[in-house]
Formats: C-alpha cells, sequence, structure tokens
C-alpha cells in the first residue's frame, strides 16, 4: 500500500501534484544539505536509452550533468554527446575521476546495479556525506545500494512507470510520468522534488514490496507487447503479413487504453467475456486448439478466467459465465 507522505496535502499515492519550483520560483532543492553543498549537479552511471533519457531531461530542467559513466567508454561518449560538452565521459574503470555531485544516478541494468555501486563506493574519492544516490530499477529496492549507505550517501529508488524506446523521446516521456519511490527519507524527499521538476507524479511503497510493484509494471507493459505478439501471430495464421497484422491491431489495442482512461476495468471490458457468449468461446478454443500453439490457448484460458470475473462485476448472466468457467477449465485440464 502506498505510504503517507508527512507533508501536508500529500500522500505516498499522490505525492507530487504540486508544481515544485514553478509559480514561487524557488528550487526545491533550495534549503537542502545538498545544495548548499555540491548544487545542482548530478552523474549517471549508465548509459542505455533510460540513463541518457533521464540526463536530457535533468538538462533541460537546469540541472548540471557533471559525468555520465559506462561500463564501455564509446557508450559514455555517445550519451554525453546528447546532453553537451560540458558532460564528461568516463568508463567504469574511471569511476575515481568523478566528480562531486549531489546526486548520482545509477541506470544500468538490474543485475549490475549492486555491483557498481559497490565499485563507486571504494573508488570515488569524496564523502557521500548530504548526498543522494538513486537507483531506476522497478525490481530492486534500495538496499541494492548499501554500499553507498556505508560511505554516508543517502540512497533511494525512482523508478518511472514508462516505457522507454530511445532518448529524445524518452525524455520528453519521463515528464508524463507515474514514478515509485522508495528508500531513506532524505533520498525520498529528494526523488519527490525531482519528479515534480521534471513534471511527472509520484508514489511510494514499503521497501519489501518492490518485486510486486514491477510485476505489475512488467503485466501492464511488457506482457502486453508479448500478448500482441500472439495475436499478430494468430492473423498471420489467417493469411495476413505481420505490417498487416499490426495495422490491424493497433488501432483496437489503441481504443481499449482509452477505454481505460475513462473507465475502470469492469466497464472497460468489452467482446465475448464482456457478453458471456459461450459458443464464441467454445469456438475460439477449438481454433486455439487446432493450431497447436499451446502458449496462445494457455494465454487465452488463463486471462478468459480473469475476464470472467470482470463480467461478473458489470452485471453479467452469472448462468453463462459458470458454463464459460466450466468450459475453459476443461480446456485447461486437456491441455495439461
Amino acid at each position: 500500500m502506498p505510504m503517507p507522505d508527512k507533508r501536508k496535502g500529500e500522500t505516498g499515492k499522490q505525492g507530487n501534484r504540486g508544481k515544485g519550483k514553478a509559480g514561487r520560483g524557488l528550487s526545491p532543492f533550495s534549503d537542502s544539505l545538498v545544495s548548499k553543498q555540491r548544487g545542482r549537479t548530478v552523474s549517471i552511471i549508465g548509459a542505455g536509452r533510460l540513463g541518457s533519457a533521464l540526463a536530457l531531461a535533468l538538462g533541460a530542467r537546469g540541472f548540471r550533468v557533471e559525468a555520465i559513466a559506462s561500463r564501455r567508454l564509446g557508450s559514455a561518449r555517445r550519451a554525453c554527446g546528447l546532453v553537451g560538452a560540458q558532460t564528461r565521459a568516463l568508463s567504469l574503470a574511471q569511476l575515481d575521476r568523478l566528480s562531486p555531485t549531489s546526486i548520482i544516478f545509477i541506470t544500468t541494468p538490474d543485475d549490475a546495479i549492486e555491483q557498481t555501486a559497490q565499485q563507486l563506493a571504494t573508488k570515488i574519492k569524496w564523502s557521500g556525506s548530504g548526498c543522494v544516490a538513486l537507483h531506476a530499477s522497478g525490481a530492486l529496492s534500495s538496499e541494492a545500494l548499501s554500499s553507498l549507505r556505508a560511505i554516508k550517501f543517502s540512497t533511494g529508488s525512482m523508478h518511472p512507470l514508462i516505457s522507454v524506446s530511445d532518448p529524445r523521446t524518452g525524455a520528453q516521456g519521463l515528464g508524463k510520468a507515474h514514478y515509485c519511490i522508495e528508500g531513506q527519507p532524505q533520498a525520498v524527499r529528494l526523488a519527490r522534488s525531482l519528479v515534480r521538476e521534471l513534471g511527472g507524479q509520484s508514489f511510494s511503497i514499503r521497501t519489501r514490496d518492490k518485486a510486486l510493484y514491477h510485476a505489475a509494471a512488467v503485466m501492464s507493459s511488457g506482457h502486453m507487447v508479448a500478448l500482441f505478439d500472439l495475436a499478430t501471430e494468430l492473423l498471420a495464421r489467417c493469411g495476413l503479413s505481420e505490417k498487416q497484422s499490426r495495422a490491424a491491431l493497433l488501432p483496437l489495442m489503441q481504443s481499449t487504453l482509452e477505454n481505460l482512461s475513462t473507465h475502470a476495468p469492469p466497464r472497460a471490458l468489452t467482446g465475448t467475456f464482456a457478453r458471456a457468449d459461450l459458443s464464441t468461446v467454445n469456438k475460439h478454443l477449438d481454433a486455439l486448439r487446432e493450431l497447436k500453439t499451446p502458449d496462445a490457448l494457455a494465454a487465452y484460458i488463463l486471462l478468459g478466467q480473469r475476464s470472467l470475473e470482470l463480467a461478473k462485476k458489470n452485471g453479467a448472466d452469472i448462468s453463462m459465465l459458470k458454463k464459460i468457467a466450466r468450459a475453459l477449465k476443461e480446456a485447461l485440464k486437456q491441455k495439461q
């Protein structure tokens, strides 16, 4: 559950509806230890799409991006080329050259975050007192930065709920995203301020719930892509090209997202399961069995069972829903 924000008028769930410095002419960092020591400076460790997008977005909002570091120096140089000449490119082997900054972001792949934090802790030549280290993983908690906490950094995680396909569009998208934030109090406060400056909104969760939170994110994004791929494969079996399949299905997916933007899931559900159409479900199951694509049949059954729950909440015929449930259960038993 979202944790309450102690500041007046905010909660962990709705803690970023304010405009930060906009309208007041003041920086949210004006009263922090960070601003007093090192100003609005940031270094980013990880030169992938998210790290590069974050560097662009923060640079556009007045932060000085001191350095971008990557395992390969060439990757860091490419990212710095997007941000500006003042940003220094470093390899991970050169972390001892990292200048003092108020914020360090680690945007490496998840399995490299803890090791990267350990490298930073042993190589940087300045104290982390008054500074904040954040990582951008959805699955890992701030505990992954414990080695930096040991050298006086305040640590946290700040994960944007957004899909970043390239740095430039990603930098724009960061201003519309919701961010999941957790960690030590100073890191959480600063992360919320960053989100406000970026134009997004934030919420906080318990550290122990980080993996569950990320599973929800994967189901609504990565698994949606996987479902779309399955659907295009089924249309290909009907004779459509991949290009035709995508063109046909994308407007349907977009209209579903539009429904979800204005209605709760039970009301947004349309089609066969919303109507409790048993005969159509049976036709679908027969067609999928003949296709001999086990993952497509399994996905249809499991998601169909969830759709039945939504249809029930929306007032569909209970007797027909029970018959559909039996048909799905029988199909699952036959598949096994």
